[in-house]
């Protein structure tokens, strides 16, 4: 029997359609940049302009359209105008009549959806620090999440190009006119990590430390790709 087909769409290098490859999936990447090491079948081409019968022809759909306008960096003094184009890609998936899926960071406008952590997988640099990397997805069908984040203490952030160790501790804050009191969390130094260390971190072996920050840990789509594998089982039963 063939594999179930999935489209992943603003598929970048490859992160996610990594996870779904894993999960069972026969998976062709659509992205409106080049993507020279993206690992399978790949078109270069505006997501939202696909044909819906190309869509059509596959079992399911990924969709991660850009997420900066939704990150807390769009609060910067510097901030530049960006585009939110999660309501447009939501209503193409849903014109396909077929089940999906929608990535994006926390904050964006998502509906039925979970978070993923690193730290629900195991991932970071081994016995120095743990990838959070939350995201959200929304999905059409049901996703059971029986996953927790395990936060400890050093933490590695893969964003920007480079990588960083952030170890945090407590600090008690007084604010708001002496009556307001806390605990907050100041940074106490950073070590930079070396690009393998960030593929580690990651799960990913194949990307630039470039596409590394805006990739999502193959883990993450593995997770969810296996449920809607049975999802698709279900309803073809």
């Amino acid at each position: 029997m063939s594999k179930p087909r999935l489209l992943d769409l603003f598929c970048g290098a490859g992160g996610c359609s990594m996870g779904y490859h894993r999960a069972g999936f026969e998976v062709v990447g659509v992205d409106i940049r080049p993507q020279k090491r993206y690992p399978f079948e790949f078109i270069q081409a505006d997501a939202l302009s696909v044909d819906l019968a190309f869509m059509r022809s596959f079992d399911a759909i990924h969709a991660s359209p850009p997420c900066q306008a939704h990150t807390s960096l769009k609060t910067m003094w510097n901030a530049k105008d960006h585009l939110d184009l999660i309501a447009p890609t939501r209503d193409k998936l849903i014109s396909t009549g077929l089940p999906y899926v929608i990535e994006n960071v926390p904050g964006a406008p998502l509906g039925f959806s979970i978070v993923l952590c690193g730290t629900m997988f195991g991932l970071g640099v081994a016995g120095v620090a743990e990838l959070r990397r939350h995201r959200v997805f929304e999905s059409s069908f049901f996703i059971c999440k029986t996953l927790q984040c395990r936060h400890g203490k050093g933490v590695i952030g893969v964003y920007g190009g480079h990588g960083r160790n952030r170890k945090r501790v407590p600090v008690i804050g007084v604010y708001g006119g002496g009556h307001g009191v806390g605990l907050h969390r100041r940074e106490k130094g950073e070590k930079s990590f070396t690009a393998d260390e960030q593929r580690q971190a990651m799960g990913i072996d194949w990307m630039t430390v470039d596409e590394l920050s805006q990739a999502i840990p193959p883990a993450y789509t593995e997770f969810i790709g296996r449920q809607l594998m049975d999802y698709l089982k279900a309803v073809a039963a």
